[in-house]
């Protein structure tokens, strides 16, 4: 087999994986935007004013205070009749943000169609000025409405480009995944006994040559006929 189709086998062998997950991801996160109901959003702006002026950090905390207080149903409670919805429902349609240097509430509506997500916001907002106008004398501050909500455009989600790098992202996470629980664990290296060469073999006995030999025949018997010393008297 010819040497650049070897490699192009050998790629394709540890990177399909990746060449199937990424186009399957993208094309995943294209069908989510093309099947996904559209949502459009709209934002109504509040002010907090001081009662007395020069108590402008006043204002800018009790904005903050406000603005957590967008969502929950002591305020929802008097737009939900305004907007036909649910305090449970109005709920996920709408949310507060505020600034941390600035007295300003953005009241975020959403909805199925602009005019809805308008309707939401502008009810919450009115919501929110009057149950706040309530304690106004307690508080020191009061708040007035800045800017309604205008319709959009274009709807906010589905995003086809967003949806198409999520997707493709994820196709590139799984096939990553795939591909490291296909690799084979690297042999471990082998001992030097079992990879190098085997033991040298031992060295046969040479034979001693026949003189040598034949003197110490005649040495060990020269020693067993000498005489015993005498003992001692």
């Amino acid at each position: 087999m010819p040497e650049p189709r070897r490699r192009a086998r050998a790629l394709a062998r540890r990177w399909w994986p990746l060449a199937v997950a990424v186009p399957l991801g993208a094309a995943a996160g294209a069908g989510y935007a093309v099947v996904s109901p559209p949502s459009y959003s709209a934002s109504s702006y509040v002010v907090v004013v001081p009662n007395n002026p020069g108590e402008n950090s006043t204002a800018v905390n009790f904005a903050q205070a406000y603005g957590r207080l967008a969502g929950q149903p002591q305020v929802l409670l008097g737009a939900a009749t305004e907007t036909g919805h649910s305090v449970a429902t109005l709920a996920g349609m709408v949310r507060g943000t505020t600034s941390p240097d600035a007295p300003m509430i953005e009241i975020t509506g959403t909805g199925a169609r602009g005019e809805e997500a308008v309707k939401n916001a502008d009810a919450v907002a009115k919501s929110l000025i009057a149950f706040g106008n309530t304690s106004s004398k307690e508080t020191g501050v009061r708040l007035v409405p800045l800017a309604p909500a205008a319709e959009p455009d274009a709807p906010a989600s589905p995003s086809a480009v967003l949806d198409t790098a999520v997707g493709t992202a994820a196709g590139v996470l799984l096939g990553a995944l795939v591909m490291l629980t296909r690799r084979k664990p690297e042999p471990e290296p082998a001992s030097e006994t079992a990879s190098g060469a085997a033991a040298e073999p031992a060295l046969p006995a040479q034979p001693e040559p026949a003189g040598t030999a034949a003197a110490h025949t005649a040495a060990a018997a020269a020693k067993k006929s000498a005489p015993e010393p005498a003992a001692a008297r």
